[in-house]
């Protein structure tokens, strides 16, 4: 068989990886949804990926936080009935809105969905909502994850400045002289110069001291 007619070799994943189909399984949903033919089509849709699904409605006073994913049907209210503040979200929210009846922008924009599933319902449209879904919300939650780290970065530099700034006012040490002592405090103790330094902060302000000599 010449070269230009044999078919290309299949893409095969990575052993031990999974498909994005194969991480839906096992994942945990809610349908917040009036009981109707599209309602249920969702369901199996969800239970055909292998997910746990169950429903609720009427709209709750709060909507429930404890799935992996949210499908919440739209009110003008929603933001307020969510369980989560807005840019802390505890599950992937997909929000489902009407076909043809007018909706508010700014309270959808309020909610801060990771996907929308227009009705009616078709199983791509389905399967198109919950990949981005999942996405969206990995995403979100690695930034805050970078964000949070970065934040600890920042309060254990600060506590190392004024460590440092301590060790300086009450033992005439240089700033080098200074960073080298926690430098050296953390490695014998094996911990962290952050840690050092908040027991240097921690100590210096249970001993009390002069307001008005306080290093900064």
């Amino acid at each position: 068989m010449s070269e230009a007619l044999r078919k290309p070799a299949p893409v095969r994943e990575p052993a031990g990886r999974k498909s994005m189909i194969q991480e839906l399984a096992d994942l945990s949903a809610v349908v917040v949804a009036p009981v109707d033919d599209q309602t249920n089509l969702l369901v199996r849709e969800l239970q055909r990926f292998r997910m746990r699904v169950r429903q609720v409605w009427p709209m709750p006073e709060s909507v429930p936080g404890d799935a992996d994913v949210v499908y919440c049907e739209y009110c003008a209210d929603l933001a307020r009935r969510l369980p989560w503040i807005p840019g802390d979200a505890r599950s992937a929210l997909v929000v489902i809105v009407p076909a043809s009846d007018p909706i508010q922008p700014e309270a959808l924009a309020h909610a801060t969905p990771d996907a929308v599933l227009s009705r009616p319902f078709t199983s791509n449209a389905v399967l198109s909502s919950m990949v981005l879904a999942r996405s969206q919300f990995g995403y979100a939650r690695r930034l805050r994850g970078k964000i949070e780290r970065l934040d600890e970065n920042l309060r254990s530099m600060r506590t190392v400045e004024r460590a440092k700034a301590i060790l300086m006012a009450t033992r005439r040490m240089q700033e080098t002289e200074a960073y080298g002592f926690i430098r050296r405090q953390a490695m014998d103790r094996r911990v962290s110069a952050s840690a050092v330094a908040a027991a240097i902060v921690d100590s210096f302000e249970l001993l009390g001291y002069d307001q008005h000599t306080d290093p900064q």
